[in-house]
């Protein structure tokens, strides 16, 4: 069993940044590939990015390509989304989540966190 804790969400104005953690305990958490997932009211869940266990690959949703960065620190067991140019559209609850590999978390995570509220204003 992985378990992961998000924190770090908060409002924030248009233009702004914050950074998020998940923390992760359990299972040995470098051998897990991890990812961040968003879901906005109303909407579905929809992926947002992607991280190899290793760090060395990484992946993101087009609409926070260039603005949002994935990172993570094994020794620290986290894995962390720096969310910089931040729009009204980001808002939104912000899961963490943990697979085997990269494609299953893209596909279908084997963990996932309670979320943690970002709420960007206009």
């Amino acid at each position: 069993q992985v378990q992961l804790v998000e924190s770090g969400g908060g409002l924030v104005q248009a233009g702004g940044s914050l950074r998020l953690s998940c923390a992760a305990s359990g299972r040995t958490f470098s051998s897990y590939a991890m990812g961040w997932f968003r879901q906005a009211p109303g909407k579905e869940r929809e992926f947002v990015a992607a991280i190899s266990w290793s760090g060395g690959s990484t992946y993101y949703a087009d609409s926070v390509k260039g603005r949002f960065t994935i990172s993570r620190d094994n020794a620290k067991n986290t894995v962390y989304l720096q969310m910089n140019s931040l729009k009204p559209e980001d808002t939104a609850v912000y899961y963490c989540a943990a697979g085997g590999t990269l494609y299953e978390v893209l596909d279908d995570p084997d963990y996932w966190g309670q979320g943690t509220q970002v709420t960007v204003s206009s």
